[in-house]
C-alpha cells in the first residue's frame, strides 16, 4: 500500500514538529487519481501492530493497518468509501501489552468558534471553563478536553501517563490565528496525571509546562498538573449567599483571623504532617468560631512549590495547594466555614509568579504572561517575574482567576498582595532601572487600568464580596469606586496605622508622652480610604519578633500592653485583622514550617489572652458603635487626647444612632489612675462591658464595679462627667445603659 499522505508530513509527525497533526493524522476522504477513499492515519511509537476495528460493521470489521514510517505511524485505506466512519484502534506493543482506544484524531473541534472569538477579543472572563482539562463526553463519548494559549508555539502536545509521556502521541490542534492549542482525548478522566509539552517556533527548544488552567496539581515535589472534576460538590452555604448579597461589608463587623493552613496546627510536634482540609474543618472552624472571628483570611492557597514562599509565589493559579488534599475538600471547608457563619478571604498574588521552569515564565518559548524587558518583567527583590498587564490575554488571564474563586469556591473576598508594586514602574528600582510610561511617569498604567477593571468585574458579579489591598504608599482613592475617580478596591490595609502604633507601644510607657503624636496621627486620615486595621504574618517575622515579644517592660506589663495595643486597635475606626498566634501570645516569630505553640495555653496568661482577644471580638461584635460608621467621622469623637503627662486618652466610638455610643479610655503607663474625670455624652449609667485588667484576663483587676453613674459636672466639653479608676497599662470599654436618662435637648 503506498502511503497517502507526502513524506514531509510523516517525517514532521515522527519528529514531533507538525504545526497541525490533524491534517494528517485520523480519518481522512482522499481525493485520489481515481475514485476517492477513505485513509486513517495513527502514530504509535510504542506500537508493533495497530488493527483498525470497524464500529458501523458487524463482520469483517478488524482491518490490520499498515506501517507507512519507522517510527511508529500507521495507515489503513478504504478504497471506495467517501464517508467518515466510526472505528477503534486495537495497539499491540513491541512488549506484547494489547489495548483498545477510541482515535482522538476522529473527534471535531473541541471548542466553538465563538469560544475562540471571546478568548481572543478578551471578553470570556470564565475562561476557566474553556481551557485547561475537562472531562466531557464529545460525540458520544467520555473523556477529557485540553485547551492552551500557547500562540508562539510550533507544535504542543499533551504528554500524560496513557501515552507514556511521549510528545509524539498526541499534539494538539491549532485554532487559527487565537494561539490556542485543543485536544479531545477519549478515554482520559480524573486523577490522569499530565503536562504540556511545547516545541517553540524556530528554535529546537522543549518545554515541559504545568497547565496555566489545571484545577489540580502533584504535591510539591512533583509538578505534574491532574485532571479533576470540581462541579461535584453540593453547596450547603445558600444562606450565607443569600446574606452576603444583601449585606454592606463597610457597616458591618468585619474582623479576620489571618492563617497560614500548614503551620497553624500540625499532627505531631516540630515539622509534623500537615491537617488536612477536612482536620482544619473540625478543628479551625470551630476555634474561629468561638473566638468570635468574623472571617477567616488564608495565605495563598494556589499551588505553589516553594512552602518558603508561604503561597506568595504561585504557579497553580486555579488549584487549591494539594499539601491539604483535593479541590472538592476545600471547598467542603469553605461550605462549613458558610455554614457556622464566618466568611472566607484569599491572599491573591497578581503582581508577579515565580520562575520555575514548569510555570509561566517563557511558556512557549516566548516573554508570553511577563514582560521581556527585565526593567518591566523582574521584581529583583523577590526573585520573580512581573506580569504583563498590557497584553489582553495576560489580564484576562488573572481576572478570570479572580472570578473563578468566588465562582467555584464560594470565597468572599480577595486581599491583594503587593498593590503597590503593581502601581509603580519604579517600585524598589534605581533610576535607570524602570522604564517610564508613555507620558514620562511612574505610574504603571496597565496595571492601573486592570485594577478597576477587576473591582468593577468582581463587585459587579458577586454583590456582597470585597477586594482588600495590601498598599503602602499614599495613593489616592485606593477603596473609592471606580466612577469617583478611585481604584475600586472594598477596603485598604492601613499600613501607617499600623507601624506608628506599634512604635508607640513599643516604647517604654515612661517615654510615651514624647510620642503621643504616633498614637493619634492616623485621625488626621483615618476616613480618606476604608481601612483595615492589620496586625499581619509580615510583622511577626524575620527578627520583627512577635506581637508579644515587641512590647516593653517585664512579664507582667508585657502581657498588659499586648492586651492593650488589642484593646485600641479595636477601638480606633477600621476593620480588624490579627495573624494567628496573636491571639495566644506566641514568644517566638511565626515558622511556617511548624505549628503554633499551643502548649503554652497551659500557662494562665496564655490562656488569659486568648479569652481576652475571644471577649474583645464578641464585645465588638455585639456593639454597631465599632463598626456600623467605621468609615465617617460621624463615628468618631475625641473626647480627650490631650492628656500626655498621664498618657491617657478617651474616645467615643458612635452608631448611626447616636445613642447607640461606646465610651473607651486607655492608660498608656503602668500606674493606676484614680478619680479620673472623664466627660460623658449622657446621663445616667455606664456599664463597663470589657476590662483589659480583669482578673481572668491575667490582669490586676483593677476597675470599677461593672458600672458606674454619670454626674452632672461638664467637662472636657461634654454635660455629663464620671469618676473612674483606670487600671494600669489598661483600656476600659463602656456602654451607656439604654433605659437611662439621654441628653438634656
Amino acid at each position: 500500500m503506498k502511503p497517502s499522505v507526502h513524506k514531509n508530513d510523516l517525517d514532521l509527525l515522527a519528529a514531533a514538529r507538525h504545526w497541525d497533526p490533524f491534517s494528517v493524522l485520523g480519518p481522512h476522504v482522499v481525493d485520489g487519481t481515481g475514485d476517492s477513499f477513505v485513509s486513517v492515519r495513527v502514530i504509535q511509537p510504542r506500537a508493533k501492530r495497530v488493527t483498525l476495528i470497524r464500529e458501523d460493521q458487524k463482520t469483517g470489521n478488524r482491518i490490520p493497518m499498515t506501517s507507512i514510517h519507522p517510527v511508529g505511524i500507521f495507515e489503513a485505506q478504504f478504497p471506495g468509501e467517501t464517508i467518515i466512519f466510526p472505528y477503534l484502534l486495537k495497539f499491540e506493543g513491541h512488549d506484547g501489552y494489547q489495548w483498545t482506544q477510541h482515535d482522538p484524531y476522529a473527534f471535531g473541534l473541541v471548542l466553538s468558534d465563538f469560544d475562540i472569538h471571546l478568548l481572543t477579543e478578551g471578553t470570556h472572563l470564565n475562561q476557566y471553563n474553556k481551557l485547561g482539562s475537562h472531562v466531557v463526553t464529545h460525540g458520544g463519548i467520555a473523556g477529557t478536553a485540553f485547551a492552551v494559549w500557547a500562540p508562539n508555539a510550533e507544535r504542543v502536545s499533551v504528554v500524560c501517563n496513557a501515552n507514556h509521556w511521549d510528545g509524539r502521541v498526541y499534539p494538539m490542534r491549532i485554532r487559527g490565528e487565537s494561539g490556542i492549542w485543543e485536544i479531545f482525548l477519549p478515554g482520559i478522566g480524573d486523577d490522569e496525571v499530565y503536562k504540556y509539552e511545547v516545541r517553540s517556533r524556530g528554535s529546537n527548544e522543549i518545554l515541559l509546562k504545568t497547565d496555566p488552567f489545571a484545577f489540580r496539581c502533584e504535591k510539591p515535589p512533583r509538578t505534574g498538573s491532574i485532571v479533576c472534576s470540581i462541579d461535584r460538590h453540593t453547596w450547603n452555604d445558600e444562606t450565607w449567599m443569600n446574606e452576603r448579597a444583601s449585606r454592606n461589608i463597610l457597616e458591618s463587623p468585619f474582623c479576620a483571623y489571618e492563617v497560614h493552613l500548614g503551620s497553624w496546627k500540625r499532627k505531631e510536634g516540630e515539622g509534623g504532617p500537615y491537617l488536612s482540609y477536612k482536620e482544619l474543618a473540625d478543628d479551625l472552624i470551630p476555634y474561629v468560631r468561638e473566638m468570635g472571628y468574623t472571617h477567616i483570611e488564608l495565605l495563598p492557597v494556589m499551588e505553589h512549590p516553594f512552602d518558603g514562599s508561604w503561597g506568595y509565589q504561585v504557579l497553580g493559579y486555579f488549584a487549591p495547594t494539594s499539601r491539604f488534599g483535593r479541590p472538592k475538600e476545600f471547598m467542603e471547608f469553605v461550605d462549613r466555614c458558610h455554614q457556622e457563619g464566618i466568611g472566607v478571604i484569599l491572599d491573591w498574588v497578581p503582581a508577579h509568579f515565580p520562575r520555575d521552569a514548569h510555570g509561566l515564565g517563557r511558556f512557549d518559548g516566548t516573554h508570553l504572561y511577563e514582560h521581556a524587558d527585565p526593567r518591566m518583567g523582574e521584581h529583583r527583590d523577590w526573585g520573580t517575574l512581573i506580569f504583563n498587564f498590557g497584553r489582553r490575554e495576560v489580564a484576562n488571564f488573572l481576572l478570570s482567576n479572580a472570578l473563578f474563586w468566588m465562582d467555584k469556591y464560594h470565597v468572599d473576598g480577595l486581599r491583594v498582595d503587593a498593590v503597590a508594586s503593581m502601581l509603580y514602574l519604579d517600585y524598589s528600582r534605581k533610576p535607570g532601572e524602570w522604564v517610564p510610561n508613555k507620558f514620562g511617569g511612574r505610574e504603571n498604567l496597565e496595571a492601573i487600568a486592570f485594577i478597576k477593571r477587576l473591582n468593577e468585574e468582581v463587585h459587579a458579579r458577586y454583590p456582597g464580596t470585597i477586594v482588600i489591598a495590601e498598599e503602602s504608599t499614599a495613593w489616592p482613592g485606593v477603596s473609592r469606586p471606580v466612577y469617583l475617580g478611585g481604584l475600586g478596591f472594598t477596603m485598604k490595609w492601613n499600613m501607617g496605622w499600623m507601624h506608628d502604633t506599634l512604635a508607640f507601644m513599643e516604647q517604654d510607657p515612661v517615654y510615651r508622652k514624647f510620642h503621643f503624636g504616633q498614637l493619634t496621627f492616623a485621625l488626621l486620615y483615618a476616613f480618606h480610604e476604608n481601612f483595615v486595621l492589620p496586625f499581619s504574618h509580615d510583622e511577626v517575622v524575620h527578627l520583627k519578633r512577635s506581637m508579644l515579644g515587641k512590647m516593653p517592660g517585664d512579664l507582667w506589663q508585657k502581657f498588659a500592653n499586648l492586651r492593650l495595643l488589642y484593646s485600641y486597635m479595636y477601638a480606633h475606626p477600621g476593620k480588624k485583622m490579627l495573624f494567628m498566634g496573636g491571639e495566644i501570645a506566641q514568644w517566638e516569630e511565626w515558622d511556617h514550617d511548624s505549628s503554633l505553640d499551643w502548649h503554652l495555653l497551659q500557662w494562665d496568661k496564655h490562656h488569659g489572652m486568648r479569652k481576652f482577644v475571644r471577649d474583645l471580638n464578641h464585645v465588638y461584635r455585639a456593639t454597631p458603635a465599632f463598626f456600623e460608621q467605621d468609615f465617617s467621622h460621624k463615628g468618631f469623637e475625641w473626647i480627650d487626647f490631650r492628656d500626655m503627662d498621664n498618657s491617657v486618652v478617651s474616645l467615643l466610638r458612635l452608631a448611626k444612632d447616636p445613642r447607640d455610643c461606646a465610651l473607651c479610655v486607655f492608660n498608656f503607663t503602668p500606674v493606676p489612675r484614680e478619680g479620673y474625670r472623664i466627660g460623658v455624652p449622657y446621663d445616667g449609667r455606664y456599664l463597663e462591658v470589657l476590662n483589659s485588667d480583669a482578673a481572668v484576663y491575667g490582669g490586676s483587676n483593677v476597675g470599677n464595679s461593672a458600672a458606674v453613674n454619670a454626674q452632672e459636672i461638664s467637662w472636657m466639653g461634654r454635660p455629663y462627667s464620671i469618676h473612674l479608676t483606670l487600671p494600669p497599662l489598661g483600656a476600659l470599654f463602656f456602654l451607656p445603659e439604654r433605659e437611662a436618662p439621654r441628653n438634656k435637648p
